[in-house]
C-alpha cells in the first residue's frame, strides 16, 4: 500500500471532510513538495505554525544540539537550561507585567491550565467566552469555544460559561455601522456578567485575532472597553494567542495592537516554529495561586522543543519579522482589492499582518455565505500548486497565512492564481 492507502487504512481521519490528496516528501522557506517533487506556495503554515518559515536553520541547528544533550526529563521535576531561559525570554517580550511561565504541549493545553489558573487565583468558577470563537477540541476548550460546528456531538458541555457577541463588523450582531456604533459589542460585555451568570465569574478569554471564526480583527478600541468592563467586574483576560501571536499579525502578539495588558497570554503554534510545545504566561501573583498538586505535564517544557522556541524568537526579532508580516499583509491586502472575480462576490477582506482572511458571498447584499464556492477554489488553488485554509462559522472564509518569511513576489503569484480561481 502506498502513503494514501495507509492513510485510509489505519490512521483516524473520520473527522476532516477529505484529507488533502498530497503526500509531503519535504518544505523549505515557504514553499513545500510533494513525493512527486511538485511545489506548492504555503500560504497555511501548518496552520499558522511555521511562521519562521519552514526548515528553518537556526531552529534546526538549536534543537539538534540539545538532542546530542538531553532529550527528555521531566522540566517540572528538574531544572533544564532551555526552560528557564525560554521562559526569562517570554517574560521580557510579552506585554505589561506577564513573568511566570508554564509549558505544555498543543494549544488546548495551555489554555485549560490559564483556566485553571484564573479559577484557583479568583476563587470564582464562571467564565465569558466570546460568540465565533475557537480555543481547542478538548473538553474544557469546546467549553468556551462559541462554534457548534465544533461542539456537535460532545455535549453537555462545561457549566459556567456565557457568551458575549464576537466582534465581527462585517456581520454585526447588531446591525450597526463601526463608525457609529459605539462599541456595542464591548458595551454588551457588561449585560451578559450582570444578566447570563452568577456574578462568580474568575475570566474572559478572547483571541485578539479570531482564526477558526474566519480571521476576524476587531476594530481598535474594542480591547479597551472590554478592559474597563473586566476591571469594574474584577474579572481576569486571558488573550488567546495560540494563533496569533509570534509576528503573525504584525506584532509580537496580536493583543499589543490593542494597548491594553492582559493577565494571563496562551501560546502555541508558531512558538516553536513546528516543534510542539504551549505556554501559558502571568503576572507572578497571579501564577504563584497554584497549589502543589494543583498541575503538571509530563512532556510539557520539552528541552529540545523549548531550545527551538529559543532559536526562533531571536531569528523573529534580529529579522524584524513583525515588521515584515505587517508590510507583506499590507500589500497582500492591497493586491487582494485589486481582484475581479467573474462569477464570485468577495464580500470582505481583512486580518493583521499575514492573518488574512477572504469572505466570499452570493450576493453583496444580503451577504449569504458561500462556503461552495470557497471549498472549490481551495481545490483549485491546490491543484495550481498554492495551499491556503478555508474556515468561519459559514466555511466561507479563504484563510491566507503563510510563513512569515514568504517573498511578495510570492504573494504576487498566490494572488493571480487566487484570480483565475475565483473566475
Amino acid at each position: 500500500m502506498n502513503t494514501q492507502e495507509k492513510y485510509a487504512e489505519y490512521v483516524n481521519t473520520a473527522f476532516v471532510k477529505a484529507v488533502e490528496p498530497i503526500v509531503m516528501e519535504r518544505a523549505e522557506g515557504s514553499t513545500c513538495f510533494d513525493e512527486s517533487g511538485k511545489a506548492f506556495i504555503d500560504c497555511f503554515a501548518g496552520i499558522s505554525v511555521t511562521n519562521a518559515g519552514h526548515g528553518n536553520a537556526q531552529v534546526v541547528e538549536a534543537a539538534k544540539a540539545q538532542m546530542d544533550k538531553l532529550v527528555h526529563c521531566c522540566s517540572y521535576v528538574y531544572h533544564v537550561k532551555p526552560v528557564a531561559d525560554l521562559a526569562e525570554k517570554l517574560a521580557a517580550i510579552t506585554p505589561g507585567a506577564l513573568q511566570k511561565s508554564f509549558f505544555g504541549n498543543g494549544g488546548a493545553e495551555a489554555i485549560e491550565g490559564a483556566m485553571r489558573l484564573a479559577k484557583r487565583f479568583t476563587g470564582k468558577t464562571e467564565s465569558v467566552a466570546l460568540t465565533q470563537s475557537f480555543h481547542g477540541r478538548s473538553y474544557a476548550t469546546l467549553s468556551v469555544t462559541g462554534n457548534s460546528g465544533r461542539k456537535m456531538g460532545g455535549g453537555p458541555y462545561m457549566p459556567g460559561v456565557a457568551f458575549s457577541p464576537s466582534p465581527n463588523c462585517y456581520r454585526c450582531p447588531f446591525q450597526l455601522k463601526p463608525e457609529s456604533c459605539d462599541m456595542a459589542c464591548a458595551q454588551y460585555l457588561d449585560e451578559v456578567i450582570r444578566t447570563h451568570t452568577s456574578a462568580d465569574v474568575a475570566y474572559f478569554i478572547a483571541e485578539p485575532v479570531m482564526g477558526e471564526g474566519g480571521i476576524i480583527a476587531p476594530p481598535d478600541n474594542y480591547f479597551k472597553v472590554v478592559k474597563e468592563v473586566l476591571d469594574r467586574h474584577g474579572i481576569l483576560f486571558i488573550a488567546d494567542e495560540v494563533q496569533s501571536g509570534f509576528c503573525r499579525t504584525g506584532k509580537m502578539f496580536a493583543i499589543q495592537h490593542y494597548d491594553v495588558e492582559p493577565d494571563i497570554i496562551t501560546m502555541a503554534k508558531g512558538i516553536a516554529d513546528g516543534f510542539p510545545l504551549s505556554c501559558f504566561i502571568a503576572r507572578k501573583e497571579i501564577a504563584d495561586a497554584f497549589q502543589v498538586g494543583d498541575h503538571l505535564s509530563t512532556f510539557g517544557g520539552n528541552p529540545v522543543s523549548c531550545a527551538a522556541s529559543l532559536a526562533n524568537i531571536n531569528f523573529m526579532e534580529a529579522e524584524n519579522l513583525a515588521q515584515a508580516s505587517h508590510d507583506k499583509g499590507e500589500f497582500l491586502k492591497a493586491e487582494l482589492a485589486k481582484l475581479t472575480p467573474s462569477s464570485t462576490v468577495i464580500g470582505d477582506i481583512r486580518g493583521r499582518g499575514l492573518m488574512v482572511g477572504v469572505e466570499l458571498v452570493t450576493d453583496a447584499k444580503t451577504k449569504e455565505p458561500d462556503a461552495a464556492k470557497a471549498a472549490a477554489v481551495r481545490a483549485q488553488l491546490r491543484d495550481e500548486g498554492v495551499l491556503i485554509g478555508v474556515g468561519g462559522g459559514f466555511g466561507n472564509v479563504l484563510r491566507i497565512q503563510p510563513p512569515l518569511t514568504i517573498t511578495e513576489a510570492e504573494l504576487s503569484t498566490v494572488v493571480e492564481k487566487l484570480q483565475v480561481a475565483l473566475a
